[in-house]
């Protein structure tokens, strides 16, 4: 299922990760694990975040792609399934037939 993991870091603990070199090294590790179709860097609501949209294929891949954002960078997290425009084309297309 195609899912927006949006993950607004900690600014201390961002700024502590930033000088202990932990914050590429998170992002990496999050991005192999994930494999995004897209990834976004941004300030948001005043702090660090990260957009990425990716294919979660079942709920139990949520601790080991969101667990280092929790411990290494304090993060806020929300994590929701999303649709491109196909998706909801295919979406509407099937009401249509019920």
């Amino acid at each position: 299922m195609r899912t927006l993991l949006e993950a607004r870091l900690d600014t201390r603990a961002g700024n502590e990760a930033i000088k202990n070199g932990k914050l590429p090294e998170v992002l990496q590790e999050v991005m192999e694990k994930v494999h995004p179709e897209a990834a976004y860097f941004a300030p948001m609501d005043g702090g660090r975040s990260c957009l990425m949209v990716f294919d979660m294929e079942d709920s139990s891949q949520m601790p080991p792609i969101l667990e280092r954002f929790f411990t290494e960078l304090e993060a806020e997290i929300h994590i929701q399934p999303v649709m491109n425009y196909e998706d909801l084309q295919k979406g509407l297309s099937a009401i249509g037939r019920s």
